[in-house]
């Protein structure tokens, strides 16, 4: 396996169309979930990108700097494919997003929003909840905080 963060401008085409391909079988069609992928916020994102030994990207997240989601940096998009799920990868996208998060703007906290049946799998990495639970697409969302400072 083989990690990398990006900033939205030192990506390939081929690189950002296989993220987007990825979070759209993920997100779209494994969740039934029609919206809108493609938000705008990619060009001002870092996207961590997890390939397989072949070179294939498996695996993603999208870090947000302070003030495009939240006033704080947001990590979002987090996605493994289907048949890699069951080496627990989700983990590692976690703790490399949050170890470039601190290494790239210093300790920061850190806000996303999870799909509220993976508020255990984001405690284990420290985040809380901050007791905002919403629907976001039709999905139940809650708001969640990790305080590194």
């Amino acid at each position: 396996m083989q990690v990398e963060i990006k900033h939205y401008n030192e990506i390939t085409l081929n690189e950002f169309h296989d993220l987007i391909a990825l979070r759209i079988q993920v997100f779209v069609i494994e969740q039934d979930c029609p919206y809108q992928e493609l938000d705008g916020k990619d060009k001002m994102a870092y996207h961590l990108i997890l390939r397989n030994v072949e070179g294939a990207i498996i695996g993603t997240t999208r870090i947000l700097p302070k003030g495009i989601s939240y006033s704080e940096i947001a990590i979002g998009r987090v996605v493994v494919a289907e048949n890699f799920r069951y080496l627990k990868l989700g983990h590692l996208l976690m703790e490399k997003s949050i170890a470039f998060i601190e290494e790239k703007f210093g300790k920061q906290d850190i806000r996303l929003s999870a799909q509220t049946h993976l508020v255990n799998y984001y405690a284990t990495h420290g985040f809380t909840s901050t007791g905002k639970e919403y629907l976001e697409d039709g999905i139940p969302h809650t708001e969640m905080l990790l305080n590194t400072r």
